[in-house]
């Protein structure tokens, strides 16, 4: 087996070789053919029709005259101009042929889920990109035996819905239920339990059946992953997970910033874990970390999905992440580093100039690489503090370090503190410390990473309120909501009714400690 595992990595390390050979073409060079690929297949769609896509081929500037004739689209304009067609079984309408799955995804917001198509040219590239990523082990120091080993996929489940003529369900389902055949061999916990739609149940089976599998590598979101191992731990009677999967040496994670999850996934491991980071979203596999010094994703430009970025700024989006009006976007040659933009998508599932709702930053623009900043809607902007999501995780690493505790979840809402506002935070904390000795490290470390947010505070913005709650209470509150596991994430900001939903259930439970 080793010897065949050395086989595989060379394969691999020249799979990743070859597939890097165009270093010299343009990013900006692989959006212009695949924009014109896309538009080309969708020309003779209801869409591709009413918008014209012949006469914006025959353009001598093919971006600039898509980005002219076809609007940025919400998810609730393209559904409800467009994909309740699809989902009505009607052919043809933004992208060729009948769509045959849709994911439901209901993000972060609390919202209905979102019924998002998902169509077998997505799946193809899905896969595509994922095996690009498998090519990408190569560069990071693995023992060659783990291509030998299995991968525990822990994601929503395969027992899909079945409608008038379509399935739905979470993407990680679908994508279990049409698993390339180079994978399956591989493939843990198997069709029988991850078919099972009660949570706890499968988390059940797989603790009870986890000795029986020898596991390389592991996948999903962070938090659930997390309790996964807890109670496979517990099950068995160990210390740790590699008593149970000692060959165990990769955590693929995706869905949420992964850093302040770190610190948490140590108690459970015996020995370090190479962790991967990707960003599949339910539009389409969009970017992984391709090496190990770095922690930012390369974009995925040449694989079915044409990427624009509109700047995330006042001018294009007011404070509650709704977009103003038809603002510019940028293509990938215009972008700058530490910027923040909204990230759309044109895709091979029939997603035109789609806001898929994230914001990124460019890392290493010539690279291609980005990190996800947050959500357009989980900016905490109610005085011009322009807070996002990836400020409040590294405030979360920091208190984390500094007070060696673990915090897997947090959430942050704006509140009315007499005729100013505050930021009201719920931190998950094991063990659990008094508020008041944080409120100050965290308000202090904000102001030095944010310049806005320390201008804010000097002026408007009041001291953040920290309430200190068990992490159980962000499952349990999942769990109530009945999402639980998954493709669920907890948000990391919360408004209007979903935030007084959060605050009315804690309410009915004792928090640890409360800072004003």
């Amino acid at each position: 087996m080793p010897i065949f595992g050395n086989l595989i990595k060379r394969g691999l390390s020249l799979g990743d070789t070859i597939g890097s050979r165009k270093v010299d073409v343009s990013p900006q060079h692989f959006q212009l053919i695949t924009l014109q690929r896309l538009l080309r297949k969708a020309q003779f769609t209801t869409f591709g029709k009413y918008y014209g896509f012949q006469d914006i081929l025959r353009s001598p500037r093919v971006i600039e005259a898509y980005q002219d004739r076809v609007p940025i689209y919400t998810y609730d304009q393209m559904y409800n101009r467009w994909w309740h067609m699809s989902l009505r079984q009607l052919d043809n309408v933004s992208w060729p042929d009948r769509v045959k799955y849709f994911a439901l995804s209901s993000g972060t917001s609390g919202a209905p889920s979102k019924y998002l198509p998902v169509t077998d040219d997505l799946q193809k590239s899905m896969r595509r990109a994922g095996l690009k990523m498998f090519f990408a082990f190569s560069k990071f120091n693995v023992d060659p035996s783990l291509f030998t080993r299995s991968m525990m996929m822990l994601g929503g489940s395969s027992d899909l819905q079945n409608g008038s003529g379509f399935y739905a369900g979470d993407l990680s389902g679908i994508n279990a239920n049409k698993l390339p055949l180079w994978l399956r061999p591989f493939y843990k916990p198997g069709a029988e339990i991850a078919q099972l739609s009660d949570w706890d149940s499968r988390l059940d089976m797989i603790a009870r059946k986890a000795k029986e599998w020898d596991i390389g590598f592991i996948v999903g979101i962070p938090s659930w992953l997390q309790l996964m191992l807890k109670r496979i731990i517990e099950h068995h009677g160990v210390d740790n997970i590699h008593e149970i999967w000692p060959n165990l040496q990769v955590c693929v994670h995706g869905g949420v910033a992964f850093e302040p999850y770190r610190k948490s996934m140590d108690q459970f491991l015996g020995k370090p874990l190479i962790y991967l980071d990707t960003y599949l979203a339910s539009e389409g596999f969009i970017a992984f970390q391709s090496r190990p010094d770095t922690l930012a994703m390369k974009l995925q430009l040449h694989n079915g999905l044409f990427f624009e970025f509109v700047p995330y700024n006042d001018q294009n989006f007011d404070q509650e992440g709704n977009l103003l009006g038809q603002p510019k976007a940028l293509t990938i040659e215009d972008v700058s580093p530490g910027e923040h933009y909204a990230l759309l998508l044109s895709s091979n599932a029939g997603a035109w100039r789609y806001m898929i709702g994230d914001t990124v930053q460019f890392s290493d623009p010539k690279r291609s690489e980005i990190i996800i900043t947050g959500r357009t809607k989980h900016f905490l902007s109610v005085c011009g503090e322009h807070v996002s999501v990836d400020n409040m995780n590294q405030v979360v690493q920091y208190l984390e370090e500094r007070f060696d505790v673990n915090i897997p979840e947090f959430t942050v809402s704006a509140i009315q503190s007499g005729p100013h506002h505050a930021h009201r935070w719920y931190i998950g904390m094991d063990p659990a410390l008094a508020a008041d000795k944080i409120v100050s490290e965290l308000d202090r470390h904000l102001c030095a990473i944010n310049d806005d947010y320390r201008t804010e505070r000097d002026h408007v913005l009041q001291q953040p309120e920290v309430i200190i709650l068990p992490s159980a209470m962000f499952y349990d509150f999942q769990r109530h909501k009945g999402q639980l596991g998954g493709q669920y994430k907890f948000p990391r900001v919360m408004r209007g009714a979903a935030f007084a939903e959060w605050e009315q259930f804690v309410h009915s439970h004792r928090p640890v400690s409360q800072m004003h």
